[in-house]
Parts: C-alpha cells; structure tokens; sequence
C-alpha cells in the first residue's frame, strides 16, 4: 500500500512504513531508509510530524552533534572489552571526529509512535559500523538530542 502524507510525502506499507530518501551527512548526499512507526489502517500522529519536521529542519547543525556522543561511545566500549590495552584490528583506536567517520556510515531515521516519551519529538538514528557490522550502532534523540548511544536496536 502507497499513501502520499502531508509531512513524509509517498510513502510505502512494506511490514512497516518505510521509504528511501538522501540527507547531507557530513557534506555527503547519502541514501538512507526512513522508518516511522504506526500500522497498515493508522494515521501518522500530528507528534510524529512534529519530530520529523523538526529533525529536517535542523539536520544540519544537528548531526554535527551525533559524533562527540558516538566517539565517547567507541572509546567506553573499546575499553570495556580490554582493546585500549590489547590491540583488535576491529576496534582501532580512534581519537578524533574526522576518523569516527571513516567508520560509520549513516542507513536509517526511525521516527517512533508518540506516546513512547510523553510530549517529547522521539527520533532514532541507525549507523553500520566498522567495529560490529552485526548490531550497528543506533542513537536516540530526545527533543534533538542526544540521549543514548548504542547498537543500532537503541534507534527502534
């Protein structure tokens, strides 16, 4: 099924709604997937399109904000698996934003129900990355910001 809304535009029900679409990341038009919540006979909610648009709107400052959150991520993982002290080819040392981006690749935005965080633009970020190509790596933002840094589940 294809609906065109007002806020997401065409959109497709395939086991979710979902569509293809290229964001500037970090000077790149890079392809990602766009996911939002809601059923096959729902109606988006008027707090979906709210957290959407406002993640648009602002996209450009504000994944410049995603890196520092992921970098010290990497770096408390990478040290919880004892890597800062014994080398592992998958989890090198990375010390500055620049090589953050050498391995992450940004693939999705999930926009949630709007219930989950009352009253709140609830947006999920999901990143392949080169140190666990199986879970990825996902961030939450709460009202456009940071709240949590994961694998990519932390994005659904």
């Amino acid at each position: 099924m294809i609906i065109n809304d007002t806020v997401f535009g065409e959109i497709e029900y395939t086991y979710g709604w979902c569509k293809d679409i290229t964001v500037k990341f970090f000077e790149k038009d890079t392809e990602i997937v766009l996911i939002i919540a809601g059923e096959i006979d729902e109606k988006f909610s008027e707090g979906q399109h709210e957290s959407y648009s406002s993640l648009m709107q602002n996209w450009e400052a504000l994944h410049q904000s995603f890196l520092q959150p992921i970098l010290d991520y990497y770096n408390q993982k990478r040290h919880e698996l004892g890597y800062d002290v014994a080398f592992n080819e998958n989890y090198p040392l990375i010390e500055t934003k620049d090589q953050l981006l050498e391995h992450i690749t940004l693939v999705g935005i999930m926009v949630s129900y709007e219930n989950i965080y009352e009253g709140c633009r609830d947006i999920g970020i999901s990143f392949d990355c080169t140190w666990d190509e199986e879970n990825g790596l996902g961030i939450r933002l709460i009202n456009e910001k940071v709240i949590a840094v994961g694998y990519q589940d932390v994005a659904i």
